[in-house]
């Protein structure tokens, strides 16, 4: 299809550009939501008469779409064994140096992420990297940048590393009519991108902010007494204190251990910890949590395993005693919690007091918050009641199945081999993949639905339809047009010109609707060429996932933008020059890689 001019376009291909500036500036200057305005977007083209009910939902059925959609379940698979968080206590440990942090952190951030897909990992590593940082005495805002950038570096490393290569990929397979791209086909300028993000990361660690959180503004946070019992034959026992990792808890400290009739108070870094030893913690709410998963412990209290649900199907909850409580005055033990409500008082915060005694021993008052073990039923049920002022439940508390941890690895490994040896397209690598997970064990079909994130796959399919619009209309063709008559017949600054075209969209709107509108808008420009498409297929991969200079332009930047404490600002000044090199690095590579004679 020749590319034709802006001033030839029809009325169809100018209401198909109105739409798409639209929907650029409602995401820029608004806070409403991208899947909002992306469906709106493509409601306006279909009332209009622009496209067709069939192009209109051609992006839902995308393989693309479908594939991000499916490696969801997968990631569940190794979040709910605890997969993703044994990588990350076992990675970091405690480096000597703030580029040793770094390289602790970006570099298996972005193994891990050429893998899965990034935002996952980001979530999961958020809360690890926050108490790392307190535990290395690092603020949080100088790694948590880093960890989103690292996710990025990987990503564009391997086909299913980010979701925005799977939608090209779903692109190139439906406009040539092939198996598409091959796994590690990107990895020829991926690697080379990762390896200088790295770099430059690690000279440049001085533009990183060096912000105070929210959390780290709060003073005297509430702290729980928490029991904790080193298991038979577990991964801690014969360890010692500093061994285990318990030593520089992060806003926590063992206050005793409790050894048979023996109890030892002035706990020591090279005390060994043996089996059956009743470890008492004292500390906020987030350290709780982390102890709550370290491997090798368990809830002392033997009522934990009387309750009536699995233990992988419970959660924790908060709940604050009323002064109405038939309990109040009564120890936890003589109360008969768990008959009472069928769930377990794990640890006891009471007004900043540090409670010195066991769980089952603590007299009951007005106003103590009891961390509760249980499942989701106690909240629906005590929220109605009068004995509990509040009922929270805890995020990410549910206890994982670490025994299953070995299977997720060994189906995840396999989907990648069978999807890189070309036994199965990715597409069906996934599905296999996440089959597995859920007849396995390693995570329910509730797990698996709750974790999806269908406002993003929402987004993806809609961006789609736009960019289908684009094409149909003639309009990609005319935009094409006039960015070659910018470039002349000079095949480099086209591809620089597609590469600025994608990274400034991805800044401002979400990544995958970047590149689903650029896409037919680079292949007209390359058609138009007469060059090969190749190059400025795996461009605009890079283009759309580099986003490093706005919170907006990558979900990742901007699951890290609270938790940071950050400012806009702060992403411009380390993450612009970042953008530039990036863009040079692939512009000179793609060509050199993938030439331009067909």
């Amino acid at each position: 299809m020749e590319a034709q001019s802006l001033l030839t376009l029809s009325w169809q291909g100018w209401i198909a550009l109105g739409t798409v500036a639209a929907t650029f500036g409602l995401l820029a200057f608004t806070r409403l939501p991208s899947d909002f305005v992306f469906l709106g977007g493509l409601a306006a083209l279909l009332v209009a008469g622009v496209i067709d009910t069939n192009q209109a939902l051609a992006g839902f059925s995308s393989s693309g779409v479908m594939t991000v959609g499916i490696l969801y379940v997968v990631v569940t698979g190794l979040r709910e064994t605890g997969g993703l968080l044994w990588i990350s206590r076992h990675v970091l440990g405690h480096p000597k140096s703030n580029n040793g942090a770094l390289l602790r952190l970006m570099a298996p951030v972005s193994i891990l992420s050429a893998f899965l897909n990034n935002t996952p990992v980001v979530a999961l590593f958020i809360p690890v990297v926050t108490e790392w940082s307190r535990r290395i005495k690092v603020h949080a805002s100088r790694l948590l940048i880093p960890l989103s950038y690292a996710s990025i570096f990987g990503g564009i490393c391997t086909l299913i590393g980010t979701s925005t290569n799977l939608v090209v990929h779903g692109l190139v397979q439906e406009r040539f009519q092939s198996e598409g791209l091959h796994m590690f086909e990107i990895a020829k300028v991926g690697v080379p991108c990762a390896v200088i993000g790295i770099i430059y990361m690690l000279i440049f660690k001085r533009l990183l902010p060096q912000r105070q959180t929210f959390k780290e503004g709060i003073q005297n946070p509430k702290e729980y007494t928490l029991e904790m019992e080193v298991c038979d034959g577990g991964a801690l026992v014969g360890k010692t204190i500093h061994e285990a990792g318990l030593r520089n808890l992060a806003g926590a400290f063992i206050a005793e251990i409790v050894r048979g009739e023996e109890v030892l108070s002035a706990v020591t870094p090279d005390e060994v910890l043996k089996e059956n030893d009743r470890l008492v913690f004292v500390g906020n709410v987030d350290s709780v949590r982390t102890i709550y998963h370290q491997a090798g412990l368990r809830p002392a209290s033997d009522q934990v395993f009387k309750l009536d649900t699995p233990r992988h199907k419970r959660c924790l909850v908060e709940a604050v005693v009323s002064n109405t409580c038939p309990l109040v005055g009564q120890s936890i033990r003589e109360a008969r919690f768990r008959e009472q409500y069928n769930a377990v008082v794990i640890a006891v915060a009471r007004n900043g007091e540090r409670l010195n005694q066991r769980i089952g021993d603590i007299v009951l008052t007005p106003g103590d918050i009891l961390l509760v073990e249980s499942h989701a039923g106690f909240l629906t049920r005590q929220n109605e009641s009068r004995d509990f002022y509040l009922v929270s439940v805890m995020d990410d508390t549910t206890p994982k199945r670490l025994e299953r941890a070995p299977l997720a690895f060994a189906i995840l490994t396999g989907m990648v081999v069978v999807a890189a040896a070309g036994w199965f397209s990715m597409l069906k690598a996934a599905f296999l993949a996440a089959g597995l997970m859920l007849l396995t064990g390693c995570c329910s079909f509730g797990q698996a639905r709750k974790r999806v994130e269908w406002n993003v796959l929402l987004t993806i399919a809609a961006a789609l339809a736009l960019g289908k619009g684009l094409e149909t209309t003639g309009a990609a063709g005319a935009l094409a047009g006039s960015l070659l008559e910018l470039t002349g017949t000079n095949a480099w600054l086209a591809l620089a010109a597609v590469y600025l075209t994608t990274t400034f969209f991805t800044e401002i709107i979400t990544n995958n609707a970047a590149a689903a509108l650029v896409f037919p808008v680079a292949m007209s420009a390359a058609q138009g060429l007469g060059v090969n498409a190749m190059p400025f297929i795996f461009c605009i991969m890079v283009a759309a996932s580099a986003s490093f200079a706005t919170p907006i332009g990558y979900q990742t930047n901007l699951m890290v933008y609270g938790p940071g404490g950050y400012h806009f600002s702060d992403y411009l000044r380390i993450g612009l020059p970042l953008n530039l090199l990036m863009g040079i690095v692939t512009v000179v590579l793609c060509p050199l890689i993938w030439p331009f004679s067909v």
